[in-house]
């Protein structure tokens, strides 16, 4: 069950962790931050695979917890837009011209990193 979201522990090895309600970074786990979870304030890729929880699953977490992982989100967003000096305006006028290009810019990646 889920109870209430977390950032988590972070994990000083990075190493990969599938469930529990522990880690930072976790895949398919509840509460804390990861990804293909259910109940975490927001997404953290620690670049692994990742294990996704059910669909049923992550409908059946509480409104409550919902709405709490939504504003811990929300004010962590805020709080690394401080630290970067970014706007709320400056976020989305970047997400919009980021979008925009995001296809291309991915290709390129691919396009670069076989040539390395």
């Amino acid at each position: 069950d889920v109870s209430s979201p977390k950032h988590g522990q972070v994990d000083p090895f990075n190493m990969p962790h599938v469930g529990g309600n522990m880690w930072a970074g976790g895949t398919g786990g509840r509460d804390t931050a990861g990804l293909g979870g259910k109940g975490g304030p927001y997404r953290l890729d620690a670049g692994h695979r990742v294990y996704q929880v059910s669909q049923a699953e992550k409908d059946a977490v509480p409104e409550e917890v919902k709405r709490a992982a939504r504003e811990m989100g929300e004010k962590a967003f805020k709080q690394r837009l401080k630290e970067i000096q970014m706007s709320e305006y400056d976020a989305s006028t970047y997400e919009r011209f980021s979008g925009a290009v995001r296809r291309q810019v991915q290709s390129l990646r691919i396009i670069l990193d076989n040539l390395q």
